[in-house]
């Protein structure tokens, strides 16, 4: 699989979201072989009030402890997150940290624990003490010695006993020993022998020792050590992509560059620079496996190179919004490409409180959140034709629907005809409507300054001045907006209508 033919495919332009949607709907079972170092991430919270009498430095006090799995384990843990199935193959020591990490694969769906324990040797684990989304400390307990021939070889044996039940591999090296020169040599030789492609993320100098790799996916701090070649902007990192891919003879080499976006350099096709799609730094650990799990994954389910690292690029970005190392799940890359296929009524269906979180992650992400309201009684093609407006001046609407004792405050007792449950389960049902709430009040003016909408739709019987709330959502600098309504369509002229025909 080393020759200069794109993987997946015939390479054309960017994909378009809508291609990349239809590429996320096939991650669903796709299987991934990795092999790597397995590393536990372990996490103490606290508060810090005050330093220490003894030195210079904060006392923390604990509030909460976790843990989670990092390198090869974690690019697995991506991998399931994003509806594929992941073959793992690693080794842990015969200690506490590497009971712990078995354990939690063992509870890890989607995730095919197949490990080789060694005994003296410690399992890798990295403990951060942190205040808040501040890290004060870390600290490495770890192994990075080559492993033992034995280990070695239960390794390869594990390895060549699961690749054909893969579609594609990949190398996590994070330099503790475990893709020591015996065991990487041989999987890249069955590799090519099976005919296997293999995504390599590397941390050697010497690239050279990856030749088999289909890609390589360093980062740009080393892809520059490797090849001694500046990779800080788009010239450089093309170069320094090309001096890599002669170093491998593989396809292509994914350079990784941060706030930069990435540089897709493929053998005999011109570079491709895609500019991050991240909104929001939080934490960039873990970004890495975050990466390498959805292009490999993307690959094994069909996509193009070019439609694989568009989607690991997004990914990313996703991940990097979230604190600690954290996955990204295949509902909320489909969310990001604004095209969720479908969603569930009694998803949509929310309080204000949920309603609030959703909208300030979609705002995280990027999306423009827009609020119309009103009671909904008896849906006709007036409020079809005014739903799809106003979700076409948004990316995400939100509906905010007068609960029942709201609606007979304003209507008579008379109504509503159909009650809360029904106008609620009918409205989100509705493909321009992305989340409904219901409110008690007379008017929405609470639940508009809760949600803080982008935009504000009304319908063009209305002016500005007469929209609750509009004052507000500019003040903020949003947009009230007016849409046509469709004429001759009311509720109340229907139910005229109704009653004067049973009369």
């Amino acid at each position: 699989m080393n020759d200069a033919t794109p993987l997946g495919g015939v390479e054309g332009p960017a994909p378009a979201d809508a291609n990349l949607a239809a590429l996320v709907r096939r991650l669903a079972g796709a299987r991934v072989l990795v092999l790597g170092d397995l590393i536990l991430d372990r996490y103490v919270v606290g508060t810090a009030g005050r330093l220490s009498p003894e030195a210079p430095i904060p006392v923390l006090r604990p509030v909460s402890r976790r843990t989670t799995l990092g390198g090869a384990a974690n690019v697995a843990v991506n991998i399931a997150s994003l509806g594929g199935e992941a073959i793992l193959v690693g080794v842990t020591g015969d200690d506490a940290a590497g009971s712990e990490l078995r354990n939690l694969l063992a509870v890890t769906p989607h995730v095919r624990p197949m490990l080789v324990q060694a005994a003296g040797r410690a399992t890798t684990a990295k403990t951060r003490f942190m205040v808040g989304s501040h890290q004060l400390l870390r600290l490495d307990e770890e192994t990075s010695f080559p492993l033992a021939d034995a280990d070695a070889s239960a390794v390869i044996g594990q390895f060549a006993a699961c690749l054909d039940r893969a579609e594609i591999v990949v190398l996590s090296d994070y330099a503790k020993g475990v893709l020591c020169d015996a065991v990487l040599k041989q999987v890249l030789l069955l590799c090519r022998t099976r005919a296997k492609r293999v995504v390599a993320d590397p941390k050697r100098l010497d690239f050279s020792a990856y030749a088999g790799a289909d890609i390589l996916t360093p980062n740009e701090a080393e892809v520059s050590q490797a090849t001694r070649i500046d990779a800080a902007d788009d010239a450089g990192a093309e170069r320094a992509g090309q001096a890599a891919l002669a170093a491998t003879g593989g396809s292509a080499v994914l350079v990784t560059r941060s706030v930069k976006g990435l540089s897709l350099v493929r053998q005999g096709l011109p570079t491709l620079h895609v500019p991050t799609r991240a909104r929001e730094v939080a934490d960039v650990s873990g970004a890495g496996d975050t990466l390498v799990a959805s292009l490999a994954l993307a690959l094994a389910a069909g996509g193009t190179l070019v439609e694989a690292a568009m989607l690991a690029n997004l990914t990313a970005g996703l991940s990097v919004a979230k604190p600690g190392t954290a996955t990204v799940s295949r509902e909320e890359l489909s969310d990001a490409l604004h095209l969720r296929e479908v969603v569930a009524t009694d998803r949509k269906i929310c309080e204000l409180p949920a309603a609030v979180v959703q909208t300030n992650a979609w705002r995280r992400a990027g999306l423009r959140v827009g609020f119309t309201n009103g009671c909904f009684d008896l849906i006709h093609p007036g409020h079809v034709r005014l739903l799809a407006q106003a979700r076409a001046a948004c990316d995400r609407l939100v509906v905010g629907l007068n609960s029942d004792a709201s609606v007979r405050r304003l209507k008579g007792e008379s109504r509503p005809v159909q009650n809360e449950t029904a106008r609620a389960t009918v409205m989100a049902s509705m493909a321009s409507v992305d989340l409904v709430v219901l409110f008690d009040e007379d008017t929405p003016l609470e639940m508009i300054d809760a949600l803080h909408p982008d935009v504000l739709v009304k319908g063009a019987d209305y002016t500005i001045e007469q929209v609750v709330g509009a004052e507000l959502v500019q003040g903020w600098g949003g947009q009230a907006v007016l849409v046509d309504i469709e004429a001759g369509h009311s509720t109340s002229n229907t139910i005229r209508r109704m009653t004067a025909n049973l009369a």
